[in-house]
């Protein structure tokens, strides 16, 4: 029995040895050919799998005899299925290249900020964006405009100005919001007086993405973008055609109706936006001032493409808003004022801009772009007894010539910039009007020095017509440690040329605001750097994980501050010292299946040092804390909910404002061609009426204090999205 019984099993595990095999694989990146260290294999339908090591090699084993699909994934690239015969004919290791996933990972988006076309991965400029699904989210919450979803961004914090009107203007790291430069596509269509109501009267629907850059940018773009620079890009038509529309209604009485419609034919494309968005006056806390103004506003801006040939196409597009905005007084507002409830902030505006841009391939190597924008702002300021109004014209011009060889790219130009104001008289007041002139050339070099560092250097030489030449040098490396590992260090000067449009002018309404002197005063210079570490890894074949890290620092020297004189009028001086701001910003997203966390931390010291003495910078919340998890069935369902901390404020009149949190959740159900959503917007109703006061003196006659915490309360939103 014995010399029957043994051989047999000889067989058995013979045949069972040779029916389970080996499989060794290499994974890339298709681009670059970087290994992807932590890249998963798992044999489908089974829990066989297996992760890259550091040679980027899996080897995946006890595969059994016949065909069997392998999957392959990795974090933030496009997960890949291939079939395999086994037991298989090549020896040697297979070599698997996977895609980024741009839909997936902000890493992946392609910037136009810089005006390369380098994806985020590959730009030594440390730039965030809001794309995809996450901007359509923040859309969701506020549709009418895009205030919430800048200010729910780690960094940035957007600051009311006016308690009634609603007026915001946009903070980077703690900075003023007047050296932030905004831009649409590419141009200044928002400086100066027409940076008033700029977020408030911008709706996200037909936005591509929102592109940030933080610290001093004015060697992109010019002046202005001491702190920073926001780009909202617009989406642009594509072969298939997208036309959608949304409607929402809000419990604060608000009503927004938005459309857009894209689609590129042979020889044209077409992108046309048009939104209708009004709100009756709504005071919560029952104090008799609107925390959200009465307001209607009419948005038209229709893009048209010409596509000559594979080589040159030409775009022409004009960007309408019309708006009318009172708050102050409830009882005003509704038509039952008197003598005693006479307040009122009347806001009317008419923003016209229209925008022709060419773009040329001279060859695979080399490209040719003309821009150019006019635009047109018509806002009038009125309070009781006081009236401020005037129209900003201006102007940009803008050649760049790109050209691109193996390991190096260049991107040099001249722009011209005009920028004109016009205060209209009714009193012996002088008029703050100003004209200014900005000549300006650039040149920019990526560099990719080896495989793993990309050098990005920059030289700006601006000639302005009131403040001289301004050279504005920047520098920044990206170091990519592995496939895992990143680092960008980078740093370059600034300046701002100063005009009486500020957050604390805008506060008073400019009433009693004397014009910039000229001969005094110097433009504001800055010089800033920061440093940021980013690290992502996959923790499982379901969880992935990523962790960014900024240091960041900005000094402004002699900034000019608004001051009130022994004449009871506000003046611009240029202090003798500096304003500085240092921190960390701190961004963690954990995945988890269908799950998303996303946490992120601010620390944001910001300090005014003038005639060696220090101070706090008011209006900063030294700690900031944003945590959002989402949980998303793709084109089915998405839930999110939404935590949001903000530290005590010093106050320009000399008090601390009060620590609060901010909950949202949001909800939204998707169809094949339409999707319904609600959104809980601060439902724990956090107001600063509740623990602070907003005013000072009469219902008539009220001084309105810092704005620092939400005035509206809870609010609850929600509507139907179309795409047909």
């Amino acid at each position: 029995m014995k010399k029957f019984i043994l051989p047999l099993l000889a067989i058995i595990y013979t045949s069972l040895a040779f029916g389970q095999h080996t499989f060794k694989a290499i994974i890339k990146d298709s681009e670059s050919k970087e290994l992807l260290i932590g890249a998963t294999a798992i044999l489908q339908g089974t829990t066989n799998g297996a992760s890259a090591d550091q040679n980027g090699l899996i080897e995946l084993k006890n595969i059994p005899d016949g065909k069997q699909t392998i999957i392959f994934s990795y974090l933030g690239y496009q997960e890949k299925k291939y079939t395999f015969h086994f037991p298989l004919i090549q020896i040697e290791p297979f070599e698997i290249l996977l895609s980024a996933d741009e839909g997936e990972e902000l890493e992946e988006v392609v910037i136009s900020s810089t005006r390369s076309s380098r994806t985020i991965d590959n730009i030594p400029t440390r730039i965030e964006a809001i794309s995809g699904e996450e901007l359509e989210e923040k859309g969701n919450m506020k549709p009418g405009d895009i205030r919430m979803m800048l200010n729910e961004s780690t960094g940035i914090q957007t600051q009311q100005t006016s308690a009634t009107s609603y007026n915001s203007s946009i903070r980077i790291q703690g900075l003023d919001g007047k050296y932030t430069q905004i831009l649409k596509d590419g141009y200044p269509l928002y400086s100066g007086f027409s940076d008033g109501l700029s977020l408030l009267q911008t709706t996200p629907l037909d936005l591509q993405q929102v592109e940030v850059i933080k610290g001093a940018s004015s060697t992109l773009y010019g002046g202005g973008a001491i702190a920073g620079l926001v780009n909202l890009v617009s989406k642009t038509p594509k072969e298939v055609r997208e036309l959608s529309f949304m409607l929402n209604g809000t419990s604060a009485l608000g009503m927004d109706v938005s459309g857009f419609y894209a689609k590129k034919n042979n020889k044209v494309g077409t992108t046309i936006f048009a939104s209708y968005n009004t709100a009756k006056p709504y005071d919560p806390s029952e104090i008799g001032f609107t925390a959200i103004p009465k307001y209607t506003r009419y948005t038209v801006n229709p893009k048209i493409f010409v596509y000559f040939n594979d080589k040159t196409t030409l775009s022409a597009g004009v960007n309408t808003t019309t708006e009318e905005r009172i708050g102050g007084d409830i009882k005003y507002i509704e038509n039952n004022g008197d003598d005693t409830h006479s307040y009122f902030e009347k806001n009317k505006t008419n923003r016209y801009s229209a925008q022709l841009g060419l773009d040329h391939s001279i060859n695979a190597n080399s490209k040719l772009s003309f821009k150019n924008s006019l635009s047109y702002y018509d806002r009038a300021i009125e309070i009781p007894n006081f009236k401020f109004s005037g129209v900003q014209l201006a102007s940009f011009s803008e050649a760049t010539f790109n050209y691109k060889v193996e390991n190096s790219e260049w991107i040099a130009g001249l722009n011209l910039w005009t920028d004109k104001f016009s205060q209209d008289k009714f009193d012996s007041s002088k008029a703050v009007d100003y004209h200014y002139t900005t000549f300006g050339g650039f040149v920019q070099n990526t560099w990719n020095a080896t495989e793993k560092f990309i050098l990005e250097t920059g030289l700006r030489g601006d000639y302005q017509n009131e403040y001289g030449f301004f050279a504005l040098p920047r520098i920044s490396g990206l170091l990519k440690v592995n496939p895992k590992l990143s680092i960008r260090l980078g740093g370059g000067l600034g300046y701002k040329t100063p005009t009486v449009f500020t957050e604390d002018a805008e506060r008073i309404q400019f009433r009693n605001v004397l014009p910039i002197a000229i001969s005094d005063t110097e433009a504001e210079k800055s010089i800033g750097g920061n440093f940021d570490i980013n690290y992502r890894t996959s923790l499982s074949d379901n969880m992935s994980f990523s962790i960014n890290t900024l240091l960041f620092y900005t000094q402004i020297k002699n900034p000019l501050i608004l001051t009130q004189n022994t004449e009871n009028l506000y003046e611009f001086q240029q202090q003798n010292g500096s304003i500085d701001t240092q921190g960390i910003e701190t961004n963690v997203k954990l995945t988890y299946g269908d799950l998303k966390l996303f946490i992120g931390y601010t620390l944001a010291d910001v300090k005014e040092h003038y005639n060696e003495t220090s101070n706090t910078f008011p209006l900063v919340a030294k700690h900031r804390l944003n945590n959002v998890l989402m949980y998303e069935i793709e084109d089915s369902l998405k839930m999110g909910l939404e935590a949001y901390y903000f530290s005590p404020q010093k106050l320009n009149d000399g008090a601390k404002g009060k620590e609060y949190w901010l909950f949202g959740f949001m909800v939204e159900k998707i169809w094949d061609s339409f999707s319904i959503f609600i959104n809980f917007e601060n439902f724990g109703d956090t107001r600063q009426t509740k623990f602070d006061t907003i005013y000072t003196g009469t219902i008539t006659n009220p001084t309105f204090r810092d704005i620092y915490a939400p005035v509206d309360g809870f609010v609850i939103n929600g509507g139907l999205k179309l795409k047909l």
